[in-house]
């Protein structure tokens, strides 16, 4: 008997460690515009918006096992700064408890959203409606914590992601905005004697977090593809595009109720949209596009969370942050006076003989030649979850690095979010870089041009520490 005891005393401690109660919580705050007109962001001229076609929320999904807590929001927005999702970020902790780096928020990205600017009385007030509904979504999450299980998997989508950036055919290259040639080109059109090849890959996965209470009544749902919004909202409407579509459809694929919140985050699409390339697609009313593409994503999460052999409530939380500096571009001086002489051109004829958005990106070089600062700090996160590791990038990512960082994580399966923490222009890679096109000009993509690989050593550290943990 009394050897019994002693082995159950030996083994009892390694019995505890592997004894966890994750808990979790979800919410999803409204945060639709009421005035108008409001601009919408993401273009290169005013884009007024005088209502909104379907509601714009912050949703947010809150997990604890006990030692780590961690908050994992996702908006419906173009994309907002990292001061004002730090904001959002300390309402909430100073409500829950919660650390603030154990939160990691992203946008979706939508190009028929709100502006978060404060330069009126009007655009102030909405200011305050989406920092308070971001911290709102954590709270409320927070407060529902109850015991839960999680899963994880991916299905494919191939037929909606095309990578936009392609090589086209001798002659059809038009001039870049600097008046110099490119090897590729941004969203060329679908005509076939124009079109040579695409520049790159697709990422062709939903990959979904499955999370249910402990009578596996579905509590939340976090999908991730890496598409750009799809578009085809008429002028002066907003949407929310797929990302609020595919949230809609979603309870009804897994058959939950008035409280459950489904979320898709926005993977990396720097270079991927939703336009089929060298081929004819028929015609769409207003928004149907955005509803074809939201309910096959719904679908393909469906698939996906079919293929979850057991979801479970002994998984490991984890969660890591690093601030990495890097350094702004800056343009030669042979850059700066060509930008000045172009900027100089006032005769409306002289001005559209210029290339495309010339003056637009005249403008970009200058202010990059005048700006003070020499670098920018940006916030890289990594979450574990059991098996699962979410990487948060606060960039447009390119696919190639998603597609990179899924083949040399250690984990099993990965989730890589794009505009995670902040937006700071596109981020292509090196082999992009020399290429050219719009995501690589100076003022679309603002900094040094070895970012990517900076980035990915550091998150592919980060998950091998938070590997560790096993």
């Amino acid at each position: 008997m009394k050897s019994a005891v002693f082995a159950l005393l030996l083994i009892a401690p390694s019995l505890f460690a592997q004894t966890k109660t994750l808990r979790a919580g979800a919410a999803a705050v409204d945060i639709t515009p009421t005035e108008f007109p409001m601009n919408m962001p993401g273009g290169f001229s005013a884009n007024a918006a005088n209502k909104a076609h379907d509601p714009f929320h912050a949703r947010a999904l809150v997990l604890d096992d006990g030692k780590t807590t961690v908050a994992m929001v996702v908006v419906d927005v173009l994309g907002a700064g990292p001061d004002v999702l730090n904001e959002a970020k300390a309402i909430a902790a100073a409500k829950t408890g919660m650390a603030a780096d154990k939160m990691l928020i992203s946008s979706t990205h939508t190009h028929s959203g709100p502006s978060v600017n404060t330069r009126s009385e009007m655009a102030a007030r909405y200011y305050k409606r989406f920092v308070e509904g971001i911290a709102e979504s954590i709270i409320k999450a927070h407060a529902a914590l109850r015991p839960a299980t999680v899963g994880a998997a991916a299905h494919p989508l191939p037929d909606e992601v095309f990578n936009r950036r392609w090589y086209l055919k001798p002659g059809k290259m038009p001039l870049n905005p600097f008046g110099r040639m490119d090897k590729v080109k941004m969203n060329p059109g679908t005509d076939p004697n124009t079109l040579d090849h695409p520049a790159g890959p697709t990422d062709p996965d939903i990959t979904i977090i499955s999370v249910q209470d402990a009578k596996r009544k579905p509590i939340a749902l976090y999908a991730n593809y890496s598409l750009h919004y799809v578009g085809g909202a008429p002028a002066g409407e907003m949407s929310a595009d797929y990302f609020g579509e595919f949230a809609r459809v979603m309870p009804s694929r897994v058959r939950g109720d008035e409280n459950f919140v489904a979320m898709m985050s926005n993977g990396t699409s720097g270079d991927i949209n939703n336009i089929p390339f060298g081929a004819t697609r028929p015609p769409r009313e207003p928004f149907e596009q955005i509803r074809i593409v939201a309910q096959k994503a719904a679908d393909t999460a469906w698939f996906a969370q079919r293929k979850i052999e057991k979801h479970r409530g002994d998984v490991t939380l984890g969660m890591l942050q690093r601030e990495i500096r890097l350094k702004f571009r800056r343009p030669s001086e042979q850059d700066v006076a060509e930008a000045k002489a172009v900027l100089a051109v006032k005769d409306k004829e002289a001005v559209e003989k210029l290339p495309r958005l010339a003056k637009n990106y005249a403008g970009s070089v200058v202010a990059a030649a005048e700006r003070k600062e020499e670098t920018i700090m940006v916030q890289l996160q990594a979450i574990r979850i059991g098996d699962l590791v979410v990487c948060g990038i606060p960039f447009e990512t390119f696919v190639e690095i998603g597609l990179d960082l899924k083949k040399r994580s250690p984990f099993p399966q990965t989730m890589v979010v794009g505009l995670a923490n902040g937006r700071h222009g596109y981020l292509p890679t090196l082999e992009q870089h020399k290429l050219g096109g719009y995501e690589t000009w100076l003022g679309t993509n603002q900094v040094q041009e070895d970012t990517s690989v900076i980035l990915t050593d550091n998150l592919l550290e980060m998950l091998a520490e938070l590997k560790k943990a096993d």
